[in-house]
């Protein structure tokens, strides 16, 4: 599998991003797929989930904030980031949900600043 994060950027509080995720290497459609996201210091964490069905969850800090969406025509995963905080700065990793694969991207940089 391959995983490639994108659309990330430095962005006042406030502002808004969206990430995408290009997978190759799997069968996409029929993947759970995430968002994840790591802060310096953190353990990377689950941001929010998309299923093979279109049924989404998120991690409470990011309620009515963020979206998630996938292209299967695309086998692409996206992140609608809206009114950002500076929490929000961490790299943001796409992978399978739940129980990832072992190989990551490299992750995209959200920057938020105050």
């Amino acid at each position: 599998v391959q995983l490639v994060e994108s659309g990330g950027g430095l962005v006042q509080a406030g502002g808004s991003l969206r990430l995408s995720c290009a997978a190759s290497g799997i069968i996409f459609s029929i993947n759970h797929m995430g968002w994840y996201r790591q802060a310096p210091g953190k353990t990377r964490e689950l941001v929010e989930y998309i299923t093979s069905g279109g049924n989404t969850g998120y991690a409470d800090s990011v309620k009515g904030r963020f979206t998630i969406s996938r292209d299967n025509a695309k086998n692409t995963v996206y992140l609608q980031m809206d009114s950002l905080k500076p929490e929000d700065t961490a790299v943001y990793y796409c992978n399978k949900w739940p129980n990832p694969w072992t190989s990551w991207g490299q992750g995209t940089q959200v920057t938020v600043s105050s």
